[in-house]
């Protein structure tokens, strides 16, 4: 599986290259400070999967139909909540 991170995701390449994906930056892919449609019709002519925080590109992924993992807050906080749980037991 091909992966294309956002901008702010850049420092988890190594980690999730470690778990196996092939992994490409914004930046790398000369998208530093793209615009939203640019990175997510990057993604979508390259089959990669776009993983962002940010709702807009994700969003636009939904409509252009590429595929996107969206870290919302709400996933983060959920998270967060389960391990929290975790630790309590």
């Amino acid at each position: 599986m091909k992966i294309l991170l956002d901008e702010m995701y850049a420092g988890l390449k190594e980690y999730l290259e470690t778990l196996g994906y092939d992994v490409l930056t914004a930046q790398e892919a000369g998208l530093k400070s793209a615009k939203d449609r640019d990175i997510v019709e990057y993604a979508g002519k390259h089959n990669l999967i776009l993983v962002t925080q940010d709702q807009k590109p994700a969003e636009l992924a939904e409509l252009l139909g590429v595929r996107c993992v969206f870290v919302s807050n709400l996933m983060i906080a959920k998270l967060v909540d389960q391990k929290i749980k975790e630790l309590s037991l």
